[in-house]
């Protein structure tokens, strides 16, 4: 494929074969909401991550599997036992016609079925196969048959670390991350290889670890390491920052609000931005008769390392955070931008539903569910895109409810071969 096709019709001629689970879900959402005819390529009986919950109506059944349905939608789905003789060269020949193939099985596996990239590059030299696995498909881990789950891979990526109390062990996010970043990581990887291919027509095989993915996500972690051999301690919120002098100093930035919490920022010194923002903060408070012995407060000597805890717990404790406890949220940000001052409210599952920023940039589609008789909200395109825009939308599809386009419409197999592969279990 030449560059220029690329352009005009973003991934529209490019077909995918995605052989992952949760591991990878993400990564063919991604390119088939790009376009790609991406078919996802299940298991007889239905992949495993339909039993992840939670469900439509709290009914845990295979067909009603929420999270299966929100990162499968715009997806082809078909069902194939590889492991068969027969679904082994159905496989190669889907193959032999597609652009990118993406898998999450353990190193090795798909090797040991005739399967890995040697032998399907024979097949179509063009061909990219990308590979999501915990650790990588080189390594002590592999080599040693290391087992992960999401919850491992974040706790080792040294991420979950300091999230959480000081005196307690290390908090999970509450929703699974790993193998979202694994996932998105391994979009870019494909788009990238796809790129290269533009130029040279062959393709390659990508190998992307999710827990080297999750690395670039620990932000000032390891730069502190790197740079002063220091680890962040958790719950530095609760513990304080530590003063060249050895003293600790707590600082506050999260208040409560008339209807939730809202995070602002005071400082200055050398911090111009800072002192502005403080500034007007205090100007604001004024306004309402609250600024007390704030008013007139020169933002340019504030220093956290000469200030006292008492004389920082008065400002945070007997000034700002009375002000902000008396508004709401919207009034809150909403003065916070008219003012130019370092401020946002923390937002909930309802606030972000309710986004007007969200809602005037379409972020949200309905999608249509006939089987459960109803409409389904989404989030919606990751991106405006203004000659090829994201606009596309089919839910995630039922149990092998492609077979038959696939197999006989584009394959050229019969109503008979195709009923006689049913009953022998391959789809």
């Amino acid at each position: 494929m030449t560059e220029e096709r690329i352009g005009q019709r973003l991934l529209t001629p490019y077909r995918v074969l995605d052989l992952t689970d949760e591991k990878g879900f993400l990564c063919g959402k991604i390119l088939a909401d790009m376009g790609a005819d991406v078919i996802k390529i299940e298991r007889p009986g239905g992949d495993p991550g339909r039993r992840l919950g939670p469900y439509y109506h709290d009914q845990p059944e295979a067909e009603k599997s929420l999270y299966w349905a929100a990162y499968n939608t715009n997806k082809r789905g078909i069902t194939l036992d590889i492991e068969t003789t027969t679904g082994r060269a159905l496989f190669k020949r889907l193959a032999e016609g597609a652009d990118i193939v993406i898998e999450s099985f353990e190193p090795g596996y798909l090797d040991r079925l005739g399967l890995g990239y040697p032998e399907l590059e024979k097949l179509n030299g063009g061909l990219i196969l990308v590979s999501i696995t915990p650790f990588g498909q080189t390594g002590p881990y592999v080599d040693e048959g290391y087992r992960s789950s999401d919850l491992v891979l974040w706790a080792m990526s040294g991420f979950m670390f300091p999230n959480g109390d000081p005196d307690r062990a290390p908090n999970q996010l509450t929703f699974p991350q790993a193998y979202l970043h694994g996932g998105a990581e391994a979009a870019v990887a494909a788009l990238t290889a796809l790129y290269a291919r533009a130029g040279t027509g062959e393709g390659q095989l990508v190998d992307v670890s999710i827990l080297e993915s999750l690395h670039t996500s620990t932000q000032l972690m390891m730069p502190t390491w790197d740079m002063y051999g220091d680890v962040i301690p958790r719950g530095s919120a609760k513990r304080g920052i530590r003063r060249p002098d050895g003293s600790v100093i707590h600082i506050q930035s999260t208040y409560e609000c008339a209807d939730g919490l809202f995070l602002v920022t005071i400082g200055g010194g050398s911090l111009k931005s800072f002192a502005l923002s403080s500034a007007a903060l205090v100007d604001w408070i004024d306004e309402e008769g609250m600024a007390g012995d704030l008013k007139g407060y020169d933002w340019s000597q504030f220093n956290y390392q000469s200030l006292t805890q008492a004389e920082l717990d008065h400002m945070q404790q007997d000034i700002i955070g009375p002000f902000i406890k008396k508004h709401t949220k919207a009034e809150l940000y909403e003065g916070c931008i008219a003012r130019k001052i370092l401020g946002c409210p923390y937002q909930d599952s309802r606030d972000v539903a309710e986004s007007p920023q969200l809602a005037a940039r379409d972020f949200f589609v309905r999608v249509e569910h006939p089987e459960l008789n109803d409409t389904l909200t989404y989030c919606g395109p990751f991106i405006q895109l203004s000659e090829t825009p994201l606009n596309a939308w089919r839910r995630a599809p039922l149990i092998g409810e492609d077979n038959v386009a696939v197999y006989e419409e584009e394959l050229g197999l019969s109503r008979e071969q195709l009923s006689s592969l049913r009953r022998a279990g391959v789809i």
